[in-house]
């Protein structure tokens, strides 16, 4: 399934040709063509001293195509998935204008160094919230999202997608998400989720991951993902979803730092593949700290199998995640964050 947009730039040589041909071939797409909406907020964006008139802002505007058509300025993004041609600014000015709001607070020459990052995603429950957010605030040039699962209705009570996704694989639709916010981040997705067999690649393939987040639900992926990562000297994020449990794992600093903080036991893969799930249940519970749990979630965990089937999680939870991973996988690629270790922001116990 196609999740990465196609762009036409009418200026380029053939390009513009191209364009006409796939609107004549596909009468059913439907045009977006705001460009010179954007044109004015870039025009406004470089005076910002003073409020220009209507009259001055088209004479910029005039100047700044330097005679060019405004239909062959920027580029046509189409979304195969949607049927959708999209005109917006081309990179350059795009990221610029989007990101226009974040200046102070991510420093221009920080945005720029962000863009060069590259960020893998593991599990995309909270993970997609996870992936969303990095994209909006643009950490990182380059996401690779890895989960074998397709999306589900009950998945709909924390994933933020549309009831026509269901049915299509987690990693395609938040991929489709995120070309829609920012078609110039490069998405790559394993829809196989992350395996013995691929997970190299997702680590290494094409340039190494700057960071690693990881919120599978699998054992085996957690202790091997985190084996690789230690090998590789990668930082490692995990959120846990229950009580604002936030996990920091600095291998690129403490490159014999404890996986999980010492948690994980002397196990091999092979032996652990082996295990049942119930003999993996005592392993895991220190891992994702079942002693610190929410009673909420406890007893939600002994009900598993008997009046519910899954691990529950709430959007509110979720999206906190969301905010807390991308905050914290921003300073640690800006070189601001240092520490490894758990932390929690726990509501119930800072509002009461």
């Amino acid at each position: 399934m196609t999740y990465s947009p196609v762009f036409y730039r009418a200026s380029g040589s053939g390009e513009k040709d191209a364009l006409l041909a796939l609107l004549r071939e596909n009468p059913a797409i439907k045009v977006y063509d705001e460009l010179h909406g954007q044109l004015k907020e870039l025009i406004k964006s470089r005076h910002p001293t003073r409020v220009l008139s209507a009259e001055e802002t088209e004479a910029a505007i005039a100047a700044h195509l330097a005679g060019r058509p405004e239909e062959d300025y920027g580029v046509w993004v189409y979304y195969p998935w949607s049927e959708r041609l999209v005109h917006l600014l081309d990179e350059e000015e795009f990221i610029a204008m989007r990101t226009s709001r974040n200046i102070y607070k991510i420093k221009v020459e920080e945005r720029d160094l962000l863009i060069r990052k590259k960020i893998g995603v593991i599990g995309l429950s909270v993970g997609q919230t996870i992936a969303l957010t990095l994209a909006m605030e643009r950490i990182g040039g380059e996401l690779r999202l890895a989960d074998f699962d397709d999306l589900e209705l009950s998945n709909m009570n924390r994933i933020r997608t549309s009831v026509h996704n269901l049915g299509v694989p987690k990693v395609i639709s938040a991929a489709r998400e995120i070309a829609e916010l920012d078609p110039f981040i490069k998405v790559k997705c394993y829809t196989d989720g992350a395996t013995e067999e691929n997970l190299q690649d997702f680590l290494t393939g094409g340039g190494q991951l700057d960071l690693l987040v990881e919120e599978c639900d699998s054992l085996n992926v957690k202790i091997l993902s985190r084996i690789r990562a230690k090998a590789l000297r990668m930082p490692v994020v995990m959120e846990m979803n229950d009580r604002g449990m936030l996990d920091i794992e600095r291998y690129d600093l403490e490159p014999d730092y404890p996986m999980m903080h010492g948690l994980i036991p002397d196990i091999d893969m092979e032996t652990l593949s082996n295990l049942t799930t119930e003999q993996k249940v005592p392993i895991l519970g220190p891992m994702v700290g079942g002693e610190a749990m929410s009673s909420r979630m406890k007893y939600s965990l002994t009900q598993i199998g008997k009046t519910i089937t899954a691990w529950p999680q709430l959007a509110s939870s979720v999206m906190l995640g969301g905010g807390m991973v991308a905050d914290t996988c921003r300073r640690i690629l800006l070189d601001e964050l240092k520490v490894s270790g758990r932390f929690y922001v726990d509501f119930e116990q800072l509002i009461k």
